[in-house]
C-alpha cells in the first residue's frame, strides 16, 4: 500500500477521506465551513478541521500533497436548486480549487458534484469547469456513477471528475463503473437493504398514523409490496415503492422516504446507506441535522473504487509529498 498525502476540501463529515485513507492516504489539510459538519468531522477523525472557509485560504499556504480531493457545493447545479451554475456564489467556489491546483500542482485530483452539472446552462458550466482544469495542466476524465453499482441500496448518481497532471497522465484511464458488490437485481437490492436496517428502531422514527394511512392509500395494493422496501413520495405526491432508497438529500420533505411505508431511516441506517463504518457516529438527538449531514456526503464504496483505480495509475513512492517538495527545491538550487 503506497504512502500518499491528500487535501480534503469541502470535507463535510469526511466521506471522501474515509475512502482514500483505506488506500493508505494521509490527510494533511482539510476545509469545511459548516459548523455541524466540523463538529462531526473533528469528533470522528480526532483532529480539528484545518480551515473553515476556503475563501480565506491562500493557495501557497496549503501543504504539498499528492492528491487534491474536493466535493464542492452542488445546489448551484442540482435540479432541486435554481441552476445558477458557476454564476452562483457557491458554484464560484470551484475557482478556489483551481487556484490551489495551479499553485501546488498535485499529481492528480478527484472532484465530485451532482450529475446535472453536465447540463446546466446547456452544458456550458461543465465545459467551463473542464477547460479550467485543463488550463491548470491536467488531463481530465469524468463519469456519472451510481451508488447502487457499488453495493449500496441507494440510487444516488454523482458526477466524478478525475484529473492527472499532464506530465504523468496515463494514455488511457478506465473509469470504474461498478465493483464486485454491484446490486444489479431486485433480489440483491432488497437483500442489501435488509442488511442495513436496524431490528428495533426507536418509536420516534415512525410516522404518524395519518401519514402512514396516506401512504397506504397512495399505493394500489399495499399487500403486494414485498418487505423490506422504501416508499418514496415525490414533489407531486406520487408514491412509489422500491427495494432500495432514493437519493439521500440534505433538504427535503420530512417523510419523502419511509421504510415499509411506516418510518424514517434511523441515523445509523443513513450512515450505512452511504457506506460509513460502524464506528462512525452522528448523534440522533437532532435528526434534522443528521439527515442534512448524511445527505451532503458521498457514497464511500463508490469513491473508494475510484480511489483504487486512480492510485493504480500513479507512481507514488514511500516518500511524503512534503519531503519530495523539499528534495525538488534543493535540487533546483
Amino acid at each position: 500500500m503506497s504512502r500518499f498525502e491528500f487535501v480534503d476540501l469541502f470535507s463535510g463529515i469526511g466521506g471522501t477521506r474515509a475512502a482514500y485513507e483505506r488506500e493508505g492516504g494521509e490527510c494533511v489539510f482539510s476545509c469545511e465551513i459548516d459548523g455541524d459538519a466540523q463538529e462531526v468531522y473533528e469528533k470522528n477523525w480526532d483532529e480539528p478541521v484545518t480551515e473553515q472557509d476556503i475563501r480565506h485560504v491562500e493557495a501557497e499556504a496549503v501543504p504539498p500533497h499528492d492528491l487534491l480531493l474536493a466535493c464542492w457545493p452542488c445546489p448551484s447545479f442540482s435540479q432541486m436548486g435554481k441552476l445558477d451554475g458557476l454564476e452562483d456564489e457557491r458554484g464560484m467556489l470551484f475557482y478556489h480549487i483551481v487556484q490551489i491546483l495551479k499553485e501546488k500542482q498535485p499529481k492528480a485530483f478527484m472532484l465530485e458534484n451532482v450529475k446535472n452539472l453536465r447540463f446546466v446552462k446547456d452544458g456550458s458550466a461543465y465545459e467551463t469547469v473542464v477547460n479550467a482544469l485543463r488550463e491548470c495542466g491536467y488531463t481530465v476524465h469524468s463519469e456519472v456513477l451510481n451508488a447502487l453499482d457499488f453495493g449500496l441500496p441507494q440510487h444516488r448518481e454523482r458526477l466524478i471528475i478525475v484529473g492527472f497532471r499532464d506530465d504523468i497522465a496515463p494514455k488511457e484511464f478506465d473509469f470504474p463503473t461498478e465493483n464486485e458488490n454491484a446490486l444489479r437485481t431486485e433480489d440483491k437490492q432488497r437483500a442489501a437493504l435488509a442488511d442495513i436496517l436496524e431490528d428495533n428502531p426507536d418509536e420516534k422514527y415512525f410516522a404518524s398514523d395519518k401519514v402512514q394511512t396516506d401512504r397506504l392509500d397512495a399505493v394500489d395494493d399495499p399487500s403486494t409490496v414485498p418487505e423490506p422496501s422504501v416508499w418514496h413520495e415525490n414533489r407531486s405526491g406520487l408514491v412509489t415503492t422500491r427495494p432500495y432508497s432514493g437519493t439521500l438529500r440534505a433538504s427535503s420533505s420530512w417523510h419523502y422516504l419511509l421504510i415499509n411505508g411506516k418510518r424514517n431511516p434511523t441515523v445509523r441506517e443513513l450512515l450505512r446507506l452511504q457506506g460509513f463504518p460502524e464506528w462512525f457516529e452522528i448523534s440522533d438527538s437532532n435528526r434534522s441535522r443528521a439527515r442534512r449531514l448524511t445527505g451532503n456526503t458521498v457514497p464511500i464504496p463508490m469513491v473508494h473504487t475510484v480511489a483504487k483505480a486512480l492510485l493504480e495509475e500513479l507512481n507514488i513512492d514511500d516518500t511524503s509529498a512534503s519531503e519530495r517538495s523539499i528534495e525538488t527545491a534543493m535540487s533546483n538550487k
